[in-house]
């Protein structure tokens, strides 16, 4: 599981970093701020920390049940930055849609998720 956390904080980390330059949302309240323009809290310490828990529920479901449990956490994670804008941790530029952010958290998740299920698979030769 360890190399599909590192990936999974790698990609974040990377796509916070050009979601940032491109100015597409920003992190107003951040460990650092002169130093990084992403919170890095999230990307090294929050995304493995979820990403840990998702693979090791991905790991007991059978096939349709990890289709569902995607979809549900790529949603509630498209909850969770608009209630992070809520609360002024994240901004959004005025024409993103969490539509972005749900398609992308899917992405990321079956990504992820295949990455690991391979590395796993190599492993146990």
């Amino acid at each position: 599981m360890i190399p599909a956390l590192l990936l999974a904080s790698l990609i974040g980390t990377y796509l916070d970093l050009v979601f940032v330059g491109i100015g597409m949302y920003s992190f107003p309240k951040r460990i650092f701020p002169e130093v990084f323009s992403i919170n890095i809290m999230f990307t090294l310490i929050g995304l493995p920390l979820f990403v840990s828990i998702f693979l090791l529920l991905m790991n007991r479901l059978n096939v349709w049940k990890k289709a569902v449990l995607i979809l549900v956490v790529s949603l509630l994670a498209a909850c969770a930055e608009k209630f992070a804008e809520e609360i002024g941790f994240f901004i959004h530029e005025d024409s993103w849609k969490h539509s972005y952010s749900f398609c992308g958290y899917t992405i990321f998740l079956v990504f992820v998720y295949l990455f690991n299920r391979m590395a796993f698979k190599s492993d146990s030769r």
